[in-house]
């Protein structure tokens, strides 16, 4: 599938803004738990390298709401990995880890589901189709 650009640009990357409840929980557990490089940080920003794009929080303060109904999902190389990765996880203090790693009949995933210290859903997954 080819798509013709609107304007002449070269996008290099991405990065996705989410508020955070408090920023040191938040990089020891992207950083120390999931094993995420942090990219970039400053007082009250951090940028973790995901590899194709980047993840960041901001901690604003305690007048601005934290984001509702978001999933972070980060794609892995295979099944295998996936299943790796949960078993890395469940010996770790990880915040709702649910169940294991499944195929999901609404979409063409392997995945598995669990939560970060401000209450975003995260999901492991390899897309199967």
């Amino acid at each position: 599938m080819t798509h013709e650009r609107s304007v002449p640009m070269i996008i290099e990357s991405s990065v996705i803004f989410f508020p955070c409840r408090n920023l040191q929980e938040t990089k020891a557990y992207y950083a120390g738990v999931l094993g995420l490089p942090v990219y970039k940080e400053l007082d009250t920003l951090i940028w973790f390298d995901c590899g194709r794009g980047y993840l960041a929080f901001v901690q604003y303060g305690p007048d601005r709401p934290m984001a509702t109904g978001e999933c972070i999902s980060f794609n892995l190389s295979s099944i295998p990995d996936v299943d790796a990765m949960y078993e890395a996880l469940r010996n770790k203090p990880v915040i709702g880890l649910k169940n294991p790693p499944a195929h999901h009949p609404r979409f063409p995933v392997y995945s598995f589901f669990l939560s970060d210290p401000n209450g975003y859903t995260l999901e492991f997954q390899k897309t199967t189709d």
